[in-house]
């Protein structure tokens, strides 16, 4: 495999990092909701990286995120109501703007001036609604992660939200390594080969990329299926890959798919194979919990909705697999707070990525990790 500095680890050797719960940057674009679950009649309530919000649309149609929380009380201005380009608080009534500003308060004519909750920047872009939750003014729309195939008419798809019970950076580690397919996914995706083939690291600025490529063996039952539904009767070898891409902090789209062996799939000739693109954004609720949002995305058979709904179950049966495991990593983690983490050469892609989270955190005066479990607040 080639690797950049980090070498490839021994299979002894520990982390730095003992198994705590990881911090997550906020000067960053996170998917609060898909686009169609913000809407001007209820608000909706989701907390991003430690901060509850209340999202909302004005009569613009245009999507706004308020800190979840009225000036008055505290009471969650999720549980109330959109009132044209307003929000009304459900417990006394006072109204906000899309700026955050109170506009109306009961029993009193005069505003004080102070009335104001938090205000979020929003971009919306690939069918999710993104906010920013860091410093407003670093929030530059041209930061918002790569999924164009999400609205692209070249690719078709669809996908879900997992509301995960563990950190967001275990989601992360588990999409980084694939290998684990073989083990966790061996009735659908996995094969011996995924562990066997070589793989290329590359990194650059807030990207990661692990290479995978194995030739001439048979296809996996999911896989079969794909290539039976756009070319009938297919039997014989295929060469498979995957194109694991992570954009930080927390977006990673994975490149997939299958061809018939030894017809130029590795050289750039896909035609006779069948690709798909994983997509994968996941966003921090807590220390503990996180969601996550992801589609899958092909560029053939199109104007199917019958593939498009086979995918999409196929998929979250093999993700079900992965939530089980990321949720008893979770709880092992709680209670083996003072363990540490070893790192194979499987986790290379892995440890960049942690890396480049590290860097983030630091630039935010954060640490990279929180308190362990029973270790403080």
């Amino acid at each position: 495999m080639t690797l950049t500095t980090p070498p490839p680890v021994e299979a002894a050797a520990p982390t730095k990092a003992a198994a705590k719960i990881f911090n997550h940057p906020r000067n960053a674009w996170y998917v609060a909701a898909w686009d169609h679950e913000v809407t001007g009649k209820q608000p909706l309530a989701r907390t991003v990286a430690g901060v509850p919000l209340a999202l909302w649309r004005n009569t613009e149609g245009r999507a706004v995120a308020l800190a979840d929380a009225c000036w008055h009380r505290l009471a969650p201005l999720s549980k109330g109501e959109v009132l044209g380009d307003e929000l009304q608080c459900p417990y006394h009534g006072l109204r906000y703007n899309s700026t955050g500003r109170c506009t109306g308060m009961p029993a009193q004519e005069t505003l004080n001036p102070s009335a104001v909750v938090p205000s979020y920047p929003v971009v919306e872009r690939y069918r999710y609604v993104w906010v920013w939750v860091g410093d407003p003014d670093l929030a530059d729309p041209a930061g918002v992660p790569d999924m164009h195939q999400m609205d692209d008419p070249a690719w078709a798809g669809d996908g879900e939200t997992i509301h995960a019970d563990c950190n967001y950076q275990l989601v992360l580690d588990n999409l980084m390594d694939l290998t684990h397919e073989e083990f966790v996914h061996s009735s659908s995706i996995g094969q011996e080969e995924l562990s066997e083939a070589e793989f290329d690291v590359t990194h650059e600025g807030s990207t990661v990329t692990v290479t995978r490529w194995m030739r001439d063996i048979d296809p996996p039952p999911f896989w079969l299926k794909n290539m039976r539904d756009k070319f009938p009767g297919f039997e014989g070898k295929v060469d498979r890959w995957q194109i694991i891409r992570f954009e930080a902090p927390g977006t990673i789209c994975i490149d997939v798919g299958v061809a018939k062996a030894g017809t130029g799939a590795p050289e750039g000739d896909r035609s006779q194979g069948v690709n798909g693109c994983v997509m994968n954004t996941i966003t921090p609720e807590t220390d503990r919990t996180c969601h996550y949002f992801w589609a899958f995305m092909r560029n053939y058979c199109l104007d199917s909705q019958t593939i498009t709904t086979q995918l999409r179950q196929a998929v979250h049966g093999v993700f079900g697999e992965d939530e089980d495991m990321l949720r008893a990593q979770q709880r092992a983690i709680d209670a083996n707070p003072e363990h540490e983490f070893y790192s194979l050469n499987i986790d290379a892609g892995g440890m960049w990525v942690r890396q480049i989270l590290e860097r983030m955190l630091a630039a935010e005066g954060r640490p990279s990790a929180a308190p362990a479990a029973g270790k403080g607040a």
